[in-house]
């Protein structure tokens, strides 16, 4: 079927056209640019789309510059021409960062500019193959009475970095500052306007960093990047559950591995918490890297539906190398490293344990269990706490990998038999 233009005009998918069938629209195969990274392909879906815009927020320090400046060498290397534009740091910091992490720079051109003009005559003057553009924030249209940064500067910068790319068919990476409270700075158009929305998360004193799509028309939201940050830059981390538990010492009391989901990919994530007789009127509950609110959860049915004494206790729950489990899936998880503590037993080695608890006691299954069992068992890790209703998942796997339970008090019974010395209040 023959579509007639309409009159052209700005537009942030480059051109209107008239109302069509769906069955008469022919599906487009988007055409990608590998690159030398394997987790940045999997968050992309496979590779960055050309003519695409992409923003990546995340906190100050956390290594955004870094990648990106990776990503642009590594595409230069390629054969292609990449323009870094740089509106934070001058040419030279730039240059000193690429010495640090061993980049050449062939191909590879610096631009310390922040008036959107002279960005846009550099970007027609040369035949690029990808824009970086580090960051938004700091462009401004010299058209518009507002400063840098302000709603009005970064939705009419952002539009016109967007045209080009579709006009031109050459991808553009836009960094983005973010809030105190981790959400993108400026207009929440931006977001919409951006075909991709990338967070790089992770904790600054740790190595560890994760790439996240929260928003990618070209793939799939549910794939996460692995990172290792190191003297080279950010490296890719090929299998992350065995790096993540190979610091774990067998036998330690208070620690469990469990297995969390990060987008299709299961990690095994090693949970630590300590209990001690507290001095205050009331307990203490800290948590790091788990919500303090499925802690509370889990310290109340534990007092509550087992009967472990946790009303003098200071209970303190961490996740190590510095990252943060949203999901409950591993309520069991931290449910039997607390008991662990408190008994002062450890946990039987090679237990993985899986499951949410509810407000009742019970155990209730977690998606993708399957996966995570697969990863436990991968890992040589054979035992693996299911909920009931989940127990297929285990089904022709050994005999010995899985064990299901109903109910917390079944899973105590199972990991953690009564005995051991409890540490009392002494209240």
């Amino acid at each position: 079927m023959k579509q007639s233009k309409l009159p052209e005009g700005n537009h942030w998918i480059g051109e209107s056209l008239p109302a069509i069938h769906l069955s008469d629209v022919a599906v487009e195969d988007f055409p990608r640019i590998e690159v030398d990274s394997h987790e940045i392909n999997r968050v992309m879906g496979g590779g960055i789309v050309k003519g695409s815009l992409t923003l990546i927020a995340g906190d100050p320090g956390i290594g955004k510059s870094t990648l990106l400046l990776r990503l642009a060498s590594d595409v230069a290397d390629s054969g292609g021409q990449c323009l870094y534009v740089t509106g934070e740091e001058s040419v030279s910091q730039i240059k000193m960062r690429a010495d640090r992490l061993g980049l050449p720079g062939t191909g590879l051109y610096l631009l310390q500019a922040t008036e959107l003009t002279e960005v846009m005559a550099e970007l027609d003057k040369r035949q690029v193959s990808l824009v970086v553009v580090d960051s938004i924030q700091t462009l401004f249209d010299a058209s518009e009475s507002s400063t840098s940064g302000s709603v009005t500067q970064i939705r009419q910068c952002t539009r016109v970095l967007m045209e080009w790319a579709k006009r031109t068919g050459v991808p553009v990476l836009l960094t983005g500052h973010v809030t105190k409270g981790g959400d993108i700075a400026g207009p929440r158009v931006l977001e919409h306007m951006v075909d991709v929305v990338l967070y790089l998360e992770g904790d600054p004193i740790s190595a560890w960093r994760l790439l996240r799509a929260v928003k990618n028309r070209f793939g799939s939201t549910n794939e996460v990047g692995v990172f290792e940050m190191s003297n080279e830059g950010l490296v890719d981390v090929v299998d992350p559950s065995s790096v993540f538990i190979s610091g774990r010492r067998e036998g330690s009391v208070g620690s469990i591995v469990v297995a969390t989901m990060e987008g299709t990919r299961p990690l095994l994530i090693e949970v630590q918490a300590l209990t001690n007789p507290s001095l205050l009127p009331t307990p203490r509950r800290v948590a790091t890297g788990v919500d303090i609110n499925r802690l509370l959860l889990v310290c109340a049915v534990l007092s509550r539906r087992t009967g472990v004494p946790l009303s003098g206790q200071d209970v303190v729950v961490n996740v190590t190398g510095g990252f943060r489990i949203s999901e409950p899936a591993a309520d069991l998880g931290i449910a039997l490293a607390i008991t662990s503590s408190l008994r002062d037993v450890a946990i039987p080695t090679g237990l993985v344990a899986l499951g949410e608890i509810g407000l009742t006691g019970e155990i209730r299954t977690v998606p993708q269990i399957s996966h995570r069992v697969e990863e436990a068992q991968r890992l040589g890790l054979s035992k693996c706490l299911v909920p009931q209703v989940s127990a297929h998942a285990t089904r022709g796997r050994g005999s010995s990998l899985g064990h299901a339970v109903d109910t917390l008090s079944e899973a105590l019974s199972y990991a953690l038999p009564r005995s051991g010395n409890y540490v009392e209040s002494k209240k």
